[in-house]
């Protein structure tokens, strides 16, 4: 494991950041703030499928995110993480969304914290750090 990198944030959190609805310096506290590539894919998505106003709202949010966090790469780094993370859910039965497992693995492959408000989704993943 590599040691603290920082804070890797979920799409639940920056959808309730974007509401005004979270407050990221509460937890930060001086943390490099990152996201997983696949998270902006996430965020991307959801200003596609919206329209009109929400839409263009959404895709500057998703350009802000960009711009202001560290976006982190799927790398071959982060791979055997992936890989181990699939096995432990496989063995115990326990599968998860694909995206909360590359964005799991990214955070252990980084040394992050992931920063969440769908705990559910990381849970008991071995050598994962969740808040």
């Amino acid at each position: 494991m590599v040691a603290v990198r920082g804070l890797l944030l979920d799409t639940s959190v920056l959808i309730e950041i974007e509401r005004d609805a979270f407050d990221l310096e509460a937890v930060e506290g001086g943390e490099d703030v990152g996201v997983a590539a696949i998270t902006v894919t996430e965020l991307l998505l959801g200003a596609r499928l919206a329209s009109g106003a929400t839409a263009e709202r959404r895709q500057r949010f998703a350009e802000h995110v960009v711009e202001t966090c560290a976006v982190v790469q799927y790398d071959t780094a982060t791979a055997p993480h992936h890989a181990a993370l699939l096995e432990h859910c496989r063995r115990a039965g326990t599968m998860r969304g694909a995206h909360d497992l590359i964005i799991a693995a990214t955070a252990r492959a980084t040394g992050r914290t992931i920063v969440t408000l769908d705990r559910r989704g990381f849970a008991d993943l071995p050598n994962v750090r969740v808040r």
